[in-house]
């Protein structure tokens, strides 16, 4: 039966002139009466019903039905209603300034109203006047989002962090889907977490592990870090916030550490104190470094990551912190879903740079603008990768572009980090739109230095050719006899970073984009 072709044939025959006697809210009936669905609406989206039924959960083409009950929506003055709950970081410029531009794209007008607490909302209004959408934004932390989503009170978690574990499974259980694929979770924007220092604070650098253990206490004076013999005035994230539960994951915390250092809700005001106190150092984002200074990353080999936009979209810089959004398995109306479009298309990413965040537009890298990575590939060379392999490697990449479209890994796995997830897909996007048809993509792989040359060549050149088959497998109308596309690998012959930490071997580990 046609009419209600969003359920599935075995539920319509249960369905059949089911007693609607119990108290449910809405009944949904096809024209000729032999069907009747029963149940508590749970959403309309403006085409699609949302019932919840005693046969669970149902989503029915309104097209199909007429609605008779209390719970019923009105059909011709429809306004559709998006919840955003979680990170205030995203709430408070990126996500207003991305609503903003679909908005003037779309011919909306906005208006913001104020709503308890420092919760608001954004009404999307046509020319004459009508609303067409309502975006409430409910603002609290990265946890709160994710208990909203669970409790079905949200529709879209802003994140400052991965779904752990836990709501993962509640969300599989609740039946809301894997909240980790691609469909169900993006990256929004980039930014990365700083070490950040006074501007007269003589420091320059840090190496992570000593960055480490001054989070997990073991360093408290900067005399260790080659400053002034002075205790360090710690300066950290609200302690449970997303971007707080970030640094624990990369780094780890101690009780005591939490207890004594200053927390701040608000990451402008970390970078403002900081900045004013001469022996304050503090971990927030590059986003909102202020006027404080960031410090350079190194390691014991001498080289020495800079913080920036194209280090942070390349993942050169270590310590990226991704902004995510989430989205349970189910249909937003069509206002969300064509937002969710929007802000992964070119005209977001000006916005998302503008509102002081890294975008995922791609960009190019000309070889010979390069210089730092080839003098440490130089200095590094040595009896397994001698200058032959080096000067294989220039003639190769000679005349070729870098894309900032870089893939890394996670730490003892073959997986793809979320930025990467994020990069197959767009990369995956632009093959198939034709960006690069009539051009050479050569992916290249990367590796630390451990074990013999040899051997992480071959690795290497696997990855490559992974992440390759990734992106042709995610782009299922890439046309590959428009664009000639390949594998190469030069295993560790352009190191990125000091191979004696993690960090640095996860850093090297990688797979680039060159094109012709």
């Amino acid at each position: 039966m046609a009419i209600l072709r969003a359920v599935v044939s075995a539920a319509l025959f249960l369905l059949i002139h089911l007693n609607s006697a119990a108290a449910q809210d809405v009944t949904l009936s096809s024209p000729d009466g032999a069907v009747e669905i029963t149940g508590n609406l749970l959403g309309f989206d403006g085409e699609f019903y949302r019932v919840d039924t005693q046969f669970g959960e149902l989503t029915v083409d309104g097209s199909g039905v007429s609605c008779d009950g209390p719970g019923c929506p009105s059909l011709s003055d429809f306004v559709a209603e998006i919840t955003l709950s979680g990170s205030a970081a995203m709430a408070e410029i990126l996500l207003p300034a991305l609503i903003e531009g679909y908005a003037l794209r779309n011919g909306y007008q906005t208006h913001r109203n104020r709503l308890r607490d420092d919760n608001f909302e954004y009404l999307l209004r046509r020319p004459g006047g009508t609303t067409a959408a309502r975006f409430v934004f409910a603002v609290a932390n990265t946890d709160r989002g994710f208990a909203d989503l669970l409790d079905d009170a949200a529709d879209i978690v802003m994140a400052q962090r991965e779904i752990r574990p836990s709501e993962l499974d509640r969300a599989q259980s609740l039946g809301m889907g894997d909240l980790s694929v691609p469909s169900r979770s993006r990256v929004l924007a980039l930014d990365a977490l700083v070490p950040m220092v006074a501007p007269d604070n003589p420091v320059q650098d840090i190496d992570l592990s000593q960055l480490a253990a001054v989070l997990n206490g073991t360093v408290t004076n900067w005399s260790v870090l080659g400053g002034p013999d002075a205790p360090i005035s710690l300066h950290l994230p609200l302690s449970g916030v997303g971007i707080a539960q970030s640094i624990e994951d990369q780094f780890g915390l101690s009780v005591d550490v939490l207890s004594t250092a200053q927390q701040h809700e608000r990451m402008d005001a970390l970078a403002r104190f900081v900045s004013i106190d001469s022996f304050a150092l503090g971990v927030g984002l590059f986003s909102q470094t202020g006027s404080a200074r960031p410090l350079r990353l190194t390691g014991p080999c001498g080289f020495a990551l800079e913080v920036g936009r194209r280090a942070i979209k390349t993942e050169d810089y270590p310590v990226t912190a991704p902004l995510f959004l989430y989205l349970p398995a189910r249909r937003l109306p069509k206002i969300g879903r064509e937002f969710l479009s929007y802000v992964r298309g070119p005209a977001a990413q000006i916005v998302i740079r503008r509102a002081g965040f890294v975008d995922q537009a791609p960009e190019h890298i000309a070889l010979n603008r390069q210089g730092v990575r080839l003098a440490n590939a130089i200095s590094a060379a040595g009896s397994e990768v001698g200058l032959p392999e080096l000067s294989r490697m220039v003639d190769a990449l000679q005349g070729m572009d870098r894309l900032t479209t870089t893939f890394r890994f996670e730490t003892g796995s073959t997986r793809p980090d979320a930025q990467s997830r994020g990069n197959i897909e767009q990369l995956a996007r632009d093959l198939a739109a034709g960006v690069y048809d009539g051009r050479n993509i050569t992916f290249v792989g990367f590796s630390d230095g451990e074990g013999p040359a040899a051997g992480n060549r071959d690795i290497a050149l696997r990855r490559a050719t992974a992440v390759r088959d990734a992106v042709i497998q995610t782009g299922e109308t890439i046309d590959l006899s428009l664009v000639n596309v390949s594998v190469e690998a030069f295993g560790e012959a352009m190191p990125m970073a000091c191979d004696s930490s993690d960090w640095g071997r996860k850093v090297n580990r990688r797979v680039e984009v060159w094109v012709r």
